[in-house]
């Protein structure tokens, strides 16, 4: 008879299941996120709408997927992982597929800008605190970066798709639905596979113990995410980690993602092509959120901060210059790097939340994600009006990069949160007293 030893199990631990799922819903939301940016000059000739309208509207979404995170993370503690997210796909999934029928602006900011937006942002990286939070123990830094990958990646992987299926004589309106599709395609495998804690299948955390499968939070989720809220702003690291983040969203979210295309069309680039650089730029960003969650769990996240976000700010200077009608091998260096730094951010972010607010980060992350999106949402209108009135996205990219030398003085400043030592073991007299530390 053969016999395993104790601890030993060949088979794969469910939290890699649930991690799979919900790499996969996220991507599926991602679809939507995708959109924008490649509909701003169809819907332009097809409705005569200012680009400063329709980013009014894409503004609306980025603000709404911000806010909306702190509050679905209370949710997720009130009503189960499951719940919200297929609730949440199913919203955005009614946003995006009435729009095909709608005639007026204000019916693209409600549709596009709240339902999408709240839709979204309940799938949102308050998704990835809780999941990895609960889910695992060993690890986290590196699947944190795997999870934020899913969900940025797949908004810059549909890009092509989307810019193509826009091209045909569908238009914009059967992007909008096959987007749709492709949320809803997740659905089913959410509901199969997809469990809110460890218990309910019999488990532990992935490198843990059944005492880190701590008791869900039953109070109200609004109450939830607003004491999570009032007790981090009492914390310098809580405002230099959320104006780093609202830096970050501004510079990739709010200004590359919908802006990109456009801007480089102005300068006679193709929209497939743009569009198809900017899918390349999520194909690195799978490289580079992965390695970036590696080095979270090796290095100093404040250094890897410091690092992104400079690095960023001189590339954003550089932008100007690259765009053209043919593509050259500067362009190119800038879409790679552009992918690898694209939300490495994340992770180093990720753990600063976790060393200072312990069992509050996935909502306290849920506010720092929020500030991320109304860095978006800022950039993503700025952005228009500054083409608007100076002809030209320049000044923008200036801008931005400024700011992003200014957000990495400010998380190279958090200060490091001491490790705790437990107290010294109590001794008899005459016996040398024994401290007991980590590792």
């Amino acid at each position: 008879m053969t016999t395993t030893a104790p601890g030993r199990t060949t088979r794969v631990h469910p939290a890699w299941w649930v991690a799979a799922v919900t790499f996969l819903a996220l991507v599926g939301a991602a679809a939507f996120r995708a959109v924008p940016g490649v509909l701003i000059d169809p819907l332009r000739a097809e409705f005569g709408w200012s680009v400063s309208t329709i980013s009014a509207a894409v503004a609306v979404n980025m603000a709404l997927y911000g806010l909306t995170a702190p509050f679905a993370a209370a949710l997720m503690e009130r009503f189960g992982i499951r719940r919200v997210v297929v609730g949440a796909l199913l919203l955005t999934a009614l946003g995006s597929g009435l729009t095909v029928f709608m005639t007026a602006s204000w019916q693209l900011v409600l549709l596009w800008g709240f339902a999408v937006g709240l839709g979204t942002g309940s799938m949102a990286l308050s998704l990835v605190a809780t999941v990895t939070g609960r889910w695992f123990v060993a690890r986290r830094g590196f699947v944190s970066g795997i999870l934020t990958a899913g969900g940025a990646t797949g908004q810059l992987v549909f890009l092509p798709v989307v810019a193509a299926v826009a091209q045909t004589s569908g238009g914009w309106r059967a992007a909008s639905l096959g987007t749709t599709a492709a949320a809803l395609a997740v659905v089913p495998l959410v509901l199969w596979l997809l469990r809110d804690r460890p218990r309910d299948v019999g488990a532990v955390p992935y490198g843990g113990t059944a005492a880190d499968d701590v008791d869900p939070v039953r109070t109200g989720a609004a109450r939830a995410a607003v004491a999570g809220f009032v007790h981090a702003s009492r914390s310098r690291p809580f405002w230099l980690l959320a104006g780093g983040f609202f830096i970050c969203g501004l510079s990739t979210n709010g200004l590359v993602q919908p802006h990109f295309i456009p801007a480089a069309h102005d300068h006679g680039m193709p929209v497939t092509t743009a569009a198809t650089l900017l899918a390349v730029v999520g194909v690195f960003d799978i490289a580079g959120t992965v390695l970036s969650g590696w080095l979270t769990d090796r290095v100093d996240p404040r250094v890897l901060l410091l690092a992104y976000y400079a690095l960023r700010g001189f590339s954003l200077f550089l932008l100007p210059t690259l765009f053209g009608p043919d593509l050259h091998v500067s362009m190119i260096a800038f879409i790679v790097f552009y992918g690898l730094d694209w939300v490495a951010t994340v992770p180093p972010t990720l753990a600063l939340c976790r060393e200072h607010f312990g069992t509050r980060a996935p909502v306290v992350f849920g506010w720092v994600f929020a500030s991320h999106q109304l860095g978006s949402a800022f950039a993503a209108f700025g952005g228009g009006v500054i083409r608007d009135v100076t002809g030209s996205y320049d000044l923008a990219w200036f801008l931005a990069g400024g700011l992003c030398l200014l957000a990495a003085a400010m998380s190279v400043s958090i200060r490091r949160r001491p490790v705790p030592v437990p107290p010294a073991v109590p001794t008899e007299p005459g016996t040398a007293s024994v401290t007991t530390t980590h590792g």
